[in-house]
């Protein structure tokens, strides 16, 4: 899978999960370097705090790097909501998901066995 094609699958799924509940905004931001990317999603909508717990639950899920390779025709599927995010949730490196004064923000970094995570903006844990 070429990687336009992975970048728009990832765009999709998570664009297509948060425009399940139609936000009037959704801006999406990409960073790119060799090994690595990072995706930061925001809308304006108001969520709950049991689901912004249960996105952090599916976007911070197990790592299953022995699917990868599956990644790409499973992606553009109709799953539908945690599936989707679980999806996602394998393949990421690490995630945040916050609430804002307008809707949600959820930064996503993905990459592969050479990902370095200092080229990135990822926080610290305290």
């Amino acid at each position: 899978m070429k990687r336009k094609d992975l970048i728009l699958n990832l765009i999709g799924e998570i664009s297509n999960y948060l425009l399940d509940e139609n936000p009037m905004r959704l801006v999406v931001s990409l960073h790119q370097e060799e090994d690595g990317l990072h995706l930061c999603i925001l809308d304006d909508n108001k969520h709950t705090e049991d689901e912004l717990d249960s996105m952090r639950k599916a976007l911070n899920s197990r790592k299953r790097p022995e699917l990868a390779e599956y990644y790409g025709a499973m992606t553009g599927h109709d799953m539908l909501g945690s599936a989707r995010l679980d999806l996602l949730g394998w393949q990421v490196k690490h995630s945040d998901v916050v609430q804002t004064d307008s809707g949600i923000k959820i930064d996503l970094w993905f990459g592969g066995d050479r990902f370095q995570s200092h080229q990135f903006t990822i926080p610290v844990d305290k």
